[in-house]
């Protein structure tokens, strides 16, 4: 049964590709599709479904976007290299590098481990915004990747759904409406609401469904009369009417405190007609057959959104008293209102993904990029929603160009788009021909010039507070870093000390050498100065940096519980006096004989490390580290501390012990190379040896190898870390 439904749904899939794009070649969809079938075999949805019927969806949501043949090719083995055994060369072999580069850009970061859920957000958002740049369908298929998910979310656990929707609310949304994508924009947001505000959602819906045949008596009452008029003055056009989404509805009642019941334009409508004369002709027909709302008009054809969407709005009110909203556009600003930059996408083999002429359609995808260089993770995330969310105003430069802006922005944000220079050396500005502050907010047609002198002192820090745009707090950043590291560093200490005081933390904390090494490592910076002065410039928060040092130092803590957890295992068993009996695999086990013994996978101990052991379910006894985090958390659980016992290495362990190594570089040519010729050199018995390519120009590499004992492995490390560019090593898979 579960195979006739997954056949079904691929047939409907042919179906869609034919109907948007005739000339796709059908075989090779075919066998995409059976290459992510035979991978995913065996993996099952939450709702029990077989797992390949999400990627059939996920490649017909594409197919309706009218997306190309390795849209589609990459749409179906789009979670391949996360989920299965297949790897990037086994797609670009079979399918070509392109695809194979689509499914690396979709693919998240796997086996990094992260300090914070945010972290780990900013990181798979950077990667993805990377890809996005060089080939923009690696966006699209992850909108419709999204899409599907949320389409059933209903069974996922609670947590999951809010945690989902909120994440879609905040960034897939947001991106699917930069992109144009506004149908899936919608629905994005209606579902993700459905999941965050589940009684909001169900009163807009109650209410909806209770006025439905008034509110379509009402909408073809309107439709009617428009095309009357259309017939009437020969313009050929489509009258359509709509209520609007559910989210749109809940949001205008959160931002204007209104009940359902205030809420009177709940219907819109489009007319699409052949020519942009044939827009404002209908425009001045609507106007007179419906008395015009004062300020509700909008000329997006004139003006169009960074995002390409064109259009004419206006806001009327009818006969009846009752308020809607028309937009008027042509059939091909339509398609691509509806569906973005995907409706002229069309790719053909052979081309780049971004053509001429796109690259400003990205611009602000590129800022984005530009802009995280010295950002936090909060910052980042923060930043981004900033852009994504605010909605734009449009003004000009005294030569007349358009320039968009965040609303709310001021002059300062004004400058540094121009140019950092400007920014730089900005000393006043000019809003169409008078003087105005730099705190002055911009609104729409304001004409505005910067006005510059060389001898500037440059930016201020209160600058930070004032600029809207993420591109002009980055800049504004830069220049504070570069030009004023001392004061950086005196106004930095003050935030640390202040914030490390407000978190209770003893003051005596810093005079800990290893635990200040440790802490400066991990925040990316090589001393406490280096550290005060990020914090002074803003590149990061003394509150993340604080909280690095709490962590730290519980989880010294922790370290300190576990050996005294040891400590207590010895002393029990020297008061049974008990004696650990036969070596097993070079462990003695407290008590217990010839026991089944295996080395955990999460901490991969050696001789010579502390251990511990755990008595599994089944399994024998399972070897970890005294530093493993699984034991240090599970000290907590009173269901498994007791099943900890006292294990120790014999005095002569014979034999080679499997670990693993997870090194942090700076992506260059020849660095594979170079590790391996290290361990070559020490004539380490290599298992395995691969690595992964990280935003920012780093590499994580991943090594397992057999070593007789600790000393053995801290020479491997010590020569390891000699390598250019390696920053950090940790043990154990992590």
């Amino acid at each position: 049964m579960a195979e006739e439904i997954v056949e079904l749904e691929y047939r409907q899939l042919a179906r869609t590709i034919l109907e948007h794009n005739p000339g796709v070649d059908l075989g090779r969809i075919r066998a995409a599709f059976e290459v992510a079938d035979l991978a995913h075999s065996g993996q099952r949805r939450k709702a029990g479904t077989p797992y390949v019927t999400h990627v059939v969806a996920a490649a017909q949501i594409c197919a309706e976007m009218g997306l190309d043949e390795d849209s589609i090719v990459a749409a179906l083995l789009h979670d391949t290299i996360e989920d299965t055994s297949l790897t990037y060369a086994d797609i670009a072999r079979q399918f070509g590098t392109e695809v194979a580069d689509i499914v690396e850009g979709v693919t998240k970061l796997t086996r990094v481990q992260f300090t914070s859920r945010e972290d780990e957000q900013m990181e798979n958002l950077r990667k993805m915004l990377m890809a996005m740049a060089k080939d923009i369908r690696v966006i699209l298929i992850k909108i419709a990747d999204r899409l599907h998910n949320m389409r059933t979310m209903e069974y996922m656990a609670a947590h999951k759904q809010v945690e989902k929707s909120t994440e879609t609310m905040e960034i897939y949304a947001p991106i699917a409406h930069r992109l144009g994508l506004q149908k899936y924009k919608w629905e994005l947001e209606d579902l993700s609401l459905k999941y965050l505000d589940p009684e909001g959602y169900q009163e807009i819906m109650t209410y909806l469904d209770s006025k439905r045949e008034e509110l379509d008596r009402f909408m073809n009452s309107v439709e009617t009369k428009i095309t009357k008029r259309l017939e009437v003055q020969n313009i050929r056009g489509k009258v359509y009417g709509r209520i609007k989404h559910i989210y749109s509805i809940y949001r205008k009642m959160y931002n204007q405190k209104r009940s359902m019941d205030e809420i009177f334009d709940l219907c819109a409508f489009r007319v699409i007609v052949d020519s942009i004369a044939d827009c404002y002709n209908v425009l001045g027909q609507i106007h007179d057959m419906f008395t015009p709302v004062p300020g509700r008009f909008k000329d997006y054809i004139a003006t169009p959104k960074p995002n390409g969407y064109q259009s004419v709005h206006t806001t009327v009110i009818g006969e009846e008293g009752i308020m809607f909203e028309v937009q008027i556009r042509t059939w091909t600003m339509h398609r691509t209102a509806e569906y973005g930059i995907a409706a002229h996408w069309k790719y053909k083999s052979g081309e780049a993904g971004v053509r001429a002429g796109d690259e400003e359609k990205f611009a602000w995808v590129r800022r984005l990029l530009e802009s995280q260089q010295d950002s936090d993770a909060g910052d980042f995330v923060h930043d981004l929603k900033m852009d994504m969310f605010n909605d734009e105003v449009f003004v000009f430069t005294p030569q007349g160009d358009v320039i968009n802006l965040p609303a709310g922005a001021c002059p300062i944000d004004f400058a540094y788009i121009i140019h950092s220079a400007v920014g730089n050396h900005m000393i006043g500005a000019k809003v169409n021909g008078r003087i105005v502050s730099f705190d002055y907010t911009l609104q729409n047609g304001d004409i505005v010039d910067i006005l510059t002198s060389k001898s500037a002192p440059g930016p201020s820090r209160d600058w930070l507070n004032l600029c809207k745009s993420n591109a002009a707090r980055s800049k504004i950043r830069q220049w504070l870093k570069k030009e004023r590291r001392e004061e950086n560093i005196l106004r930095g200490r003050e935030m640390f000390d202040a914030e490390y005081h407000r978190a209770g933390l003893a003051p005596g904390f810093l005079n800990d050498d290893e635990l200040v090494e440790t802490c400066t490592q991990k925040l990316s910076v090589t001393s406490l100065d280096d550290l005060y002065a990020a914090i002074g410039y803003g590149g990061m928060t003394a509150t993340r940096a604080v909280n690095r040092f709490k962590d730290e130092i519980a989880r010294n803590a922790k370290l300190q519980n576990a050996r005294n957890a040891l400590d207590k295992l010895n002393d029990a068993a020297e008061r049974r006096n008990e004696k650990p009996v036969k070596a097993v695999q070079g462990v003695l086990v407290e008590g217990i004989g010839n026991c089944l013994i295996k080395f955990s996978r999460c901490c991969t101990p050696v001789p010579g490390d502390p251990i511990v052991g755990f008595i599994t379910r089944g399994n024998g006894v399972s070897i970890h580290r005294a530093d493993c985090p699984n034991y240090l958390s599970s000290l907590q659980e009173e269901e498994k501390s007791g099943r900890w016992l006292r294990v120790s290495w014999a005095d002569n362990t014979d034999g080679a012990y499997l670990t693993s190594l997870r090194i942090l570089c700076t992506d260059r040519n020849g660095l594979i190379l170079d590790i391996a010729g290290v361990l070559n050199a020490l004539n380490s018995k290599v298992r395995s040896l691969n690595a992964r390519s990280l935003p920012e120009g780093k590499a994580m590499v991943y090594v397992a190898i057999e070593v007789p004992d600790l000393e053995a492995l801290k020479i491997i490390i010590g020569r390891i870390r000699a390598v250019r560019g390696v920053r950090e090593i940790h043990r154990g898979n992590g």
